[in-house]
């Protein structure tokens, strides 16, 4: 009897190498990577009173709360800057690495349904947070924009210098960062359950280890100062200040360390991820 030779469009196989992101299977899957995208930014408030709203809504609140507590009542200095754009040029950019993260860390959990029925590259999943989260990021921007140039006409000193240039950069290592150590929580969470209640509380510690709520020219403190700086959060954010603001201080070597840095993590995580992929069903 001759044997029929039959023409599969798809073969699905063991990957290759534990490193492969596999960019061309991703791009194949570019549709399915948009409707995520569509549902987290649309659906997310798609029932509520205020809809997207809340993208403005949520930063202006955080950015009250820090003029109140940490600019009147515990009277931190701000470098001359107004309290509101000071604040709100550091919540925009953590809440983006902040949001990949949180969201990131629950990938296996939260999808495991869905992983264990269809199959598609999974790390279309995470890599649709960061990008739900760029566009909630770029709402955001527009909302420190439009307040950037309220204090600007009104005469205010600031200084925005060619490290603007640099912005988008420090965009991309806060989401190299977020999925990095996305990838990595929600790899370990499968096995390690309890791990998931320490996230929030980490992401929080890691808050205050960041110049948000007070510059980096406040710290004298040898040992705190070195702590700080070892961030390479720290790093971003305040780089990302400097550049509108023209305060504090441009590292180039913090500015190295921090793009090594979410260099290292983001393989990391995607070696981690792509290890447990192979057997989370087993363990989720």
């Amino acid at each position: 009897m001759k044997e029929t030779e039959e023409n599969w469009s798809l073969v699905i196989g063991p990957k290759r190498s534990l490193w492969s992101l596999d960019l061309a299977e991703l791009w194949q899957y570019r549709d399915l990577l948009q409707m995520f995208v569509r549902r987290d930014v649309v659906t997310v408030y798609k029932q509520t009173v205020l809809g997207p709203i809340w993208f403005f809504v949520q930063p202006i609140m955080t950015m009250l709360v820090y003029v109140v507590i940490f600019g009147n009542i515990a009277g931190l200095p701000t470098d001359d800057i107004p309290q509101p754009l000071f604040y709100l040029s550091g919540i925009i950019i953590w809440n983006y690495f902040s949001d990949c993260f949180m969201q990131t860390s629950d990938t296996f959990s939260l999808n495991q349904d869905m992983f264990g029925k269809v199959y598609f590259p999974r790390l279309i999943m995470p890599l649709s947070k960061v990008v739900a989260g760029l566009i909630k990021f770029g709402i955001q921007f527009i909302l420190f924009l439009a307040v950037y140039a309220y204090f600007f006409i009104k005469g205010v000193d600031l200084a925005p210098n060619a490290a603007l240039a640099l912005v988008p950069v420090y965009i991309l290592l806060m989401a190299a960062l977020g999925l990095g150590f996305g990838l990595i929580f929600t790899s370990l969470t499968t096995k390690y359950r309890d791990l998931k209640f320490l996230v929030q509380f980490g992401v929080q510690l890691l808050m205050y280890a960041s110049p948000i709520i007070y510059p980096m020219s406040m710290i004298d403190q040898p040992l705190l100062k070195k702590v700080i700086y070892y961030n390479p959060l720290a790093q971003v954010i305040e780089g990302f200040k400097y550049a509108f603001l023209g305060r504090g201080e441009l590292s180039w070597t913090g500015f190295a360390y921090a793009a090594v840095f979410a260099f290292v993590v983001l393989f990391l995580g995607v070696f981690i991820f792509n290890k447990t992929e192979r057997s989370f069903m087993d363990t989720v």
